[in-house]
């Protein structure tokens, strides 16, 4: 062996702990797959208002079904389905303010008949290989859907719970609320103790600092802090708030699809209130929402 090829030998030998140690994270999904996650999440509304503190808890429950129809080099196309919906929300002026199990259909209900036809109705997503939605489509219509279902005719009413339900089920806002459990790989090999960067936007919108905690043969931890800014305007009402939110996640690592994945956050700003006028009030939210996959 010449001496050149032989250092070479050793230098390439000293490289290969490095090479084996990098990791390609991303989504491997075929077309056909099915994955069902279970989400659960409490939200904790604080506003002072003239010295006296008005409390809102949201707790919201619920089944997602993701199915894979589509697959190109690093694209996929994926549908999005509501399974269950639970939602509950109290306040400590008025007490119970909603409180839906979207199953269970009461045609005298209306907020019922409106949470009930969202089910079983699948919007359309296409994603990248690290997590980053390109687009969905039918959120609007499930929209549409949803205001029918509502039973209202008194065109304001029905203008005002069209762009309730747009902020929260519309195509963007769907995009925008996906993203947040989806986009949590990077563009290129790393090992573990790596870190990198993305951002997204919309009513949240957040940078995030991800980093790789560990890798098995099995699961792949990560976890992330980011910078968050809420801004939320509607015609009732206007939330602006910046915080920070915590991230914990642990990823199949074949498939790349989340096991498990909890996301803390905390925020603070002010909101305001439409028959208040243009006073600025303090408020705090705190929030913890978790995500499992039902194997």
């Amino acid at each position: 062996m010449h001496l050149k090829t032989f250092i070479f030998s050793i230098l390439l030998l000293g490289f290969m702990p490095f090479c084996n140690g990098q990791e390609k994270l991303q989504y491997n999904l075929k077309k056909g797959d099915v994955f069902q996650i279970r989400q659960v999440a409490r939200q904790d509304i604080v506003q002072e208002i003239d010295g006296a503190s008005h409390e809102v808890t949201n707790d919201i429950s619920g089944t997602l079904e993701f199915k894979v129809t589509g697959k190109t080099e690093d694209i996929y196309a994926i549908d999005i389905t509501f399974r269950d919906l639970w939602m509950k929300m109290t306040s400590s002026m008025q007490g119970e303010v909603l409180n839906v199990n979207a199953r269970e259909l009461d045609p005298e209900n209306v907020q019922s008949r409106i949470f009930h036809s969202l089910l079983n109705e699948p919007v359309h997503l296409v994603m990248k290989s690290n997590g980053d939605i390109l687009e969905v489509k039918g959120g609007d219509s499930i929209v549409a859907k949803m205001v029918r279902a509502s039973g209202l005719q008194e065109a304001f009413a029905v203008n005002m719970l069209r762009s309730s339900l747009k902020n929260e089920f519309g195509s963007k806002a769907m995009s925008e609320s996906y993203e947040q459990m989806t986009f949590i790989y990077p563009d290129r090999n790393i090992k573990v103790g790596d870190t990198w960067k993305n951002s997204y936007s919309g009513k949240l919108k957040a940078e995030t600092l991800w980093k790789l905690d560990s890798v098995n043969t099995k699961n792949v931890s990560i976890s992330g802090i980011a910078n968050i800014l809420v801004k939320i305007e509607e015609p009732a009402t206007t939330m602006v708030l910046d915080g920070t939110q915590n991230t914990r996640v642990t990823t199949d690592k074949k498939s790349g699809f989340i096991l498990k994945m909890r996301v803390n956050g905390v925020t603070r700003g002010y909101s305001t209130l439409a028959q208040m006028g243009d006073q600025k009030i303090p408020t705090t939210i705190t929030s913890t929402i978790t995500y499992e996959l039902i194997q």
